[in-house]
């Protein structure tokens, strides 16, 4: 990523020139080789310029912006600094180790390369596998942080939970629903006897009333 610069804008405000000297030695575009595509002509065999290449236009490449440099510290180094990294107290020498943090050099990481002559404390943030068995094999002994516990897994979705209950519903047996029992209904005869009688008085009354007519 790019650097957090301030702007010249800023720095050299109330100044003429911003830093370039005399103003005509940043005026036009002479200075600067042209405005836009000039000098990009050269024909026969004269030697093309360099904008004529493949990766001149357009960005090209990938910086990734979370990656971590490394910082890393041979053995070697803390053998030849040795006398100097004691003057200044960066190496400590206690009960017969030569105690250092890496941190102290500004250094993440303890690499292979040269021999120890000396038991090493080394207290680092990592150390490559050929480093740890020359440290330890000279007597001395690499201090590295405890590894983070793995975080626990996080609860499957509500999503799939209630597709794998919709799945289980499907292999479970079907129960028949109960229906409430309904009490039977009694219908109660009809009175026939009534009805002819009544009959009866009807077409007789009518019978009556042809007769006074």
């Amino acid at each position: 990523m790019p650097a957090r610069k301030g702007k010249k804008v800023v720095k050299h405000r109330g100044h003429k020139t911003h830093g370039y000297g005399s103003m005509k030695k940043n005026r036009g575009a002479g200075n600067r080789g042209g405005r836009g595509m000039a000098g990009t002509g050269k024909r026969a065999d004269t030697k093309k310029p360099s904008v004529w290449s493949a990766k001149y236009f357009g960005k090209n490449g990938f910086h990734c912006a979370t990656k971590k440099l490394v910082c890393g510290v041979n053995i070697a180094d803390l053998e030849s600094h040795y006398t100097n990294f004691v003057q200044r107290e960066i190496i400590k020498e206690e009960s017969g180790f030569s105690i250092i943090n890496l941190e102290s050099l500004n250094a993440d990481k303890l690499l292979s390369t040269g021999a120890p002559t000396k038991k090493y404390k080394v207290h680092a943030k990592a150390a490559s596998a050929k480093a740890i068995e020359k440290i330890k094999a000279a007597g001395g002994e690499i201090i590295l942080p405890q590894p983070k516990p793995k975080p626990e897994p996080k609860p499957k979705s509500y999503a799939k939970s209630k597709a794998k209950s919709k799945d289980k519903s499907k292999d479970k047996p079907k129960v028949e629903s109960k229906v409430k029992s309904e009490e039977p209904v009694t219908e109660e005869p009809l009175d026939t006897s009534n009805s002819g009688s009544q009959d009866t008085e009807k077409s007789e009354s009518k019978d009556t009333e042809k007769s006074e007519k």
